[in-house]
């Protein structure tokens, strides 16, 4: 086998072993209840607006607000290893992020289906400050 051969055969298998799939799931409120209580140090992340958050937010919950210029660098402050649990409202503003955090490489996202609304009528607890 020549040189160039097996450097280009070396260039794909490093290519392809890096390549890890992303894993995005939209859950019922009762699975994502679930996959984020089994899951150790999970990062969960209300997209979104300050006041929504001050309404009532998930136990646990950091705010990251989706229609703020500053989203995408916020988001970059998350390990994108570890799996990132999202909710909204009623969830288009959670696919919004889903779809910036799946750009910016993260490896297992959860959407909650519904938002904390459904989160909510399901009878779960809310933090409210």
């Amino acid at each position: 086998m020549k040189i160039p051969n097996i450097l280009g055969l070396i260039i794909v298998i490093f290519l392809v072993s890096s390549c890890s799939p992303i894993i995005i799931t939209t859950l019922e409120t009762d699975q994502f209840k679930k996959m984020l209580t089994q899951t150790t140090d999970p990062q969960l992340v209300d997209v979104r607006t300050y006041k929504e958050f001050m309404e009532g937010y998930l136990p646990g919950a950091i705010l990251m607000d989706v229609q703020e210029t500053t989203f995408d660098s916020l988001i970059n402050q998350l390990d994108k290893k570890r799996p990132v649990f999202v909710y909204c409202h009623s969830g288009k503003r959670s696919l919004e992020a889903v779809n910036v955090l799946e750009k910016n490489k993260f490896k297992v996202i959860y959407n909650l289906d519904g938002g904390i609304n459904a989160w909510k009528n399901t009878g779960n607890p809310v933090v409210t400050p």
